[in-house]
């Protein structure tokens, strides 16, 4: 079978030799799995989960139980007071979009503690022009770079002890930067730093990729208002679009009024018989996330085998799915992106190829074979292209499909 696929017992030889040397992090990976897979149990019972929450609503969506259930659930699982998830949001960007227009006005300033955001806030917030920004309406954006992968404190708090920042913007995974990704302990340690001297600022957390990945989530220990998609960790690769929002009650009412309309917020929105898919992807999400670990884990040691430089390393704390390899070559990055590509359940023909991507200054290549389309949570791998050439992969439904995928990007490069 392995032959009939392509794949050479030197590939298997190579791939299964590096699986034994992961087994100690892959039970770290289980037992973080287990804890998530209770939170999520007990948030569905103690919120009394029933059949009759799976009925859809149409029009205008008034009194959907479902709806309300699911953002209940959320709150707990999280430990916020109010959440909002919805299949209106169409993307992880657009909830980020509507959650920074929500909470800023004219004349505040937005502060993002890890250097620039990623690629897709970039016409958001007026980093590049566009008549529809942040930036149009005078909202005023400032960014503070990061240290050798670490927040700069001592600028940070002399920033905002001026008490004039409105909004701080974390965003937890690296997104196409050359940054690490930053870890939870670090994000405990600048919003304590930030506390001591401002306690009205927002602190606002981007968690995509993040979510599941560790047993506690940055709003416990202390961040206002988080954002996150559904078809990545959460959507556990079933939910077929959404995203959420979950925070401070007062705050998560600003966010609902500018996805809906003020005086209606979060008493409108039809689900659109979606109340099931979300729920039963947030309960396969912990499986899924440590699937998606056990991939990236995997992958970094064999690619580091290989003579790659592969971040995070194999046995580095991880705080995201995502996972790095630069090759330094441009057409190595390409074929290991096509490889993934190969591996993939959908459009397993087809071969991606770089182009330009709304939203991005460079040409992006991406491969993701998925049932949901730009489904991150699936085994994917996209990236800029642009030196160092870093290929940026995430997901795997299950551990073994995602093991597959890689001995078929293995087998591309070589």
């Amino acid at each position: 079978m392995y032959k009939e696929y392509g794949i050479s017992e030197e590939t298997i030889a190579l791939v299964n030799n590096c699986e034994k040397q992961v087994q100690e992090e892959f039970q770290k990976i289980d037992e973080i799995c287990e804890y998530n897979s209770l939170k999520v149990l007990k948030a569905f019972k103690d919120n009394n989960l029933s059949e009759v929450h799976f009925n859809e609503t149409t029009g205008y969506g008034y009194d959907d139980i479902g709806r309300e259930t699911i953002e209940s659930i959320y709150s707990q699982i999280f430990g916020v007071e109010d959440s909002l998830v919805r299949g209106q949001f169409i993307s992880a960007s657009h909830a980020l979009t509507v959650t920074l227009f929500g909470l800023l006005r004219p004349g505040d300033t937005m502060l993002s503690i890890c250097g620039k955001p990623y690629d897709t806030l970039d016409e958001v917030i007026g980093i590049r022009e566009n008549p529809s920004s942040l930036k149009s309406f005078g909202v005023k954006y400032e960014q503070i770079d990061l240290i050798n992968n670490d927040f700069d404190y001592e600028t940070i708090i002399n920033r905002v002890k001026n008490k004039d920042i409105k909004l701080i913007e974390i965003q937890r995974s690296r997104g196409y930067s050359l940054r690490k990704s930053i870890t939870l302990d670090k994000i405990k340690k600048v919003i304590s730093e930030i506390r001591k001297v401002n306690n009205k600022v927002i602190i606002m957390i981007d968690n995509c990729y993040g979510e599941f990945t560790n047993k506690e989530e940055p709003s416990n220990f202390g961040a206002d208002i988080l954002v996150g998609s559904l078809i990545k960790n959460l959507g556990g690769g079933i939910a077929p679009n959404g995203a959420y929002v979950v925070g401070k009650k007062d705050l998560i009412h600003l966010v609902a009024e500018r996805l809906t309309l003020p005086g209606e917020g979060k008493e409108v929105g039809p689900t659109l018989g979606m109340n099931k898919k979300i729920l039963q992807g947030l309960f396969f999400a912990p499986s899924v996330v440590a699937s998606s670990l056990k991939t990236a884990i995997l992958t970094s040691k064999v690619m580091e085998t290989l003579g790659y430089v592969a971040v995070p390393k194999y046995n580095e704390e991880r705080t995201d799915i995502v996972q790095t390899i630069e090759f330094n070559d441009r057409e190595k990055l390409i074929k290991y992106c096509q490889g993934i590509q190969m591996g993939s359940p959908v459009d397993s023909n087809s071969i991606p190829i770089p182009g330009d991507m709304p939203g991005y200054e460079d040409q992006v290549i991406m491969a993701a074979g998925a049932f949901t389309q730009g489904s991150s949570i699936e085994l994917s791998c996209d990236a800029p292209l642009r030196q160092p050439y870093l290929a940026f992969q995430q997901g795997g439904l299950t551990y073994q499909y995602g093991k597959l995928g890689l001995m078929k990007a293995v087998e591309n490069i070589k």
